[in-house]
């Protein structure tokens, strides 16, 4: 299992047009692809003109499999233009995690009782 970790910047003031314009045109198709990302959301603290999403792969072969086929569809690359066309994004960094030894990703805390 992989995690691909992504933080993308925007422009100042632009956080909510961008993730306005993504969801109207982006989070579809990628998540057809992709699926559904294990975090997907603005950062609050620090850089605030950011976002974090971190998407689940089996292997770095099921991730450039779903990648190629999300290159390759024509809504994906039309939300691609939309964006680039809107200018809000200024800068893109990619993180591929392993999960530590000693973690499951299936086991997950008693939230409740942190509440």
């Amino acid at each position: 299992m992989i995690y691909d970790h992504r933080t993308y910047t925007c422009r100042p003031g632009t956080i909510k047009r961008h993730m306005k314009l993504y969801e109207e045109n982006g989070w579809a198709v990628q998540s057809k692809h992709l699926g559904y990302p294990a975090v997907y959301g603005a950062v609050e603290t620090g850089d605030v003109n950011s976002y974090v999403h971190i998407w689940v792969y089996a292997s770095a072969a099921d991730r450039a499999e779903k990648r190629a086929a999300l290159a390759a569809d024509a809504e994906w690359q039309a939300y691609l233009k939309l964006s680039a066309e809107a200018g809000y994004l200024i800068s893109q960094v990619n993180k591929i995690l392993t999960p530590a030894p000693f973690f499951d990703p299936k086991v997950r805390p008693d939230y409740e009782a942190l509440s």
